[in-house]
């Protein structure tokens, strides 16, 4: 085995941990085969608390952090800051060969720019995802961590063709699939019912399933409530969960009374979370990730935004893009309850092979392509 590489890899919110456990698990694996690549765990602490986080370190078999910045809450602005300075330490005090950043949350657009002034390589996982609406934070950090990124690891052909048409060499471009996927073909099979299945005595494909926590959406509480209020309208009495989001948690707390048959869930864990997805009649969403999972798991699902950054889980999957207006949502409804909804197909390389395409991707890179020229 030659001279170990060390690569950084970072997570920070609630999403990343999805996308970095299989990487993880692939490192290992290469490892115990004669890689010579390593890696040193940098949660940035975006997201701090045990609903947010904590669960799904443990649920996924995600091993202790080697560095947690803990920088705690504040704007994005405040917690961007904070990131910088912490990773900024960590690798003067020993620098990496690498920098593995995945998703688009503050973490990842922080962690990279801290990385290549530091000298330090950048590998992003599910670069080139565009929605084209600079009002998403996420999409200023897809825009920014792309712009300084050596490698890109992508899940689909239009993540592809946005990096190309941005200039980026097709030699730095990785079709591998999807990290994310991986992990849920993995954990599948240990899916299991929250308390709140019992509680409510659901039952399989009679309800539906919500999750909102963009600021358009969620921060003001009088479109909250008349977004709500037409879910519950159009549902014809099936019952919904809604697993709230801390963000929206404030929002819902100034509004007194809710709509009948909404029931507000507290954010549950990975495996909890996913076995009422997969057993949902529908969910309604502004989550790019749930709609990929959703693809997967052949649940129909609808997106309460005016853009994506995954056009594919509408073009080959079971996601239709219903826009911001909730008027809009009945017709969706309608197709749904008449059978007629999309069965849609898995788009290619979700096959849970994505995170060791990666690796084997990086090995190359840092050990026999002996890394890359930084100016």
């Amino acid at each position: 085995m030659g001279k170990m590489k060390k690569i950084d890899i970072v997570a920070g919110a609630r999403p990343n941990f999805m996308k970095i456990a299989p990487i993880i698990k692939a490192i290992e694996k290469a490892k115990a085969c004669g890689s010579s690549l390593e890696f040193r765990l940098i949660h940035t602490g975006q997201h701090y608390d045990q609903d947010m986080s904590g669960s799904f370190i443990e649920q996924l078999g995600i091993p202790a952090p080697d560095i947690n910045l803990r920088v705690g809450s504040g704007t994005q602005t405040e917690q961007t800051a904070r990131i910088m300075t912490g990773y900024e330490r960590v690798l003067i005090e020993r620098k990496s060969d690498a920098c593995v950043v995945v998703g688009d949350v503050t973490s990842t657009m922080a962690c990279a720019i801290t990385a290549q002034k530091c000298q330090v390589p950048v590998a992003h996982v599910e670069g080139g995802l565009r929605s084209g609406d600079w009002t998403m934070p996420e999409e200023i950090n897809r825009v920014v961590t792309d712009s300084i990124t050596n490698w890109f690891f992508t899940t689909s052909q239009f993540a592809n063709e946005n990096l190309h048409k941005n200039g980026v060499e097709k030699e730095r471009v990785f079709f591998v699939g999807n990290t994310m996927i991986d992990t849920l073909l993995e954990y599948m099979p240990k899916f299991h019912k929250p308390p709140i299945w019992d509680e409510l005595h659901l039952r399989n494909r009679e309800y539906f399933v919500i999750t909102l926590h963009r600021p358009n959406n969620v921060d003001e509480g009088k479109k909250l409530l008349s977004l709500l209020s037409e879910i519950v309208r159009c549902s014809q009495g099936r019952q919904i969960v809604f697993p709230v989001h801390p963000r929206t948690v404030k929002t819902l707390a100034q509004l007194g009374s809710l709509p009948p048959g909404l029931h507000i869930a507290n954010p549950l864990g990975y495996l909890e979370f996913n076995y009422l997805v997969m057993s949902a009649l529908a969910v309604v969403t502004d989550s790019g990730g749930i709609t990929e999972e959703a693809t997967v798991m052949g649940v129909p699902c609808m997106t309460m935004r005016d853009s994506t950054e995954r056009p594919e889980t509408i073009t080959l999957g079971t996601n239709e893009l219903v826009g911001t207006d909730p008027l809009k949502l009945e017709p969706y409804v309608k197709r749904l309850f008449a059978g007629r909804w999309k069965k849609g197909i898995i788009p290619p390389l979700w096959d849970g092979k994505a995170s060791e395409r990666i690796v084997s991707h990086l090995n190359k890179l840092l050990t026999i392509g002996g890394g890359i020229d930084q100016e």
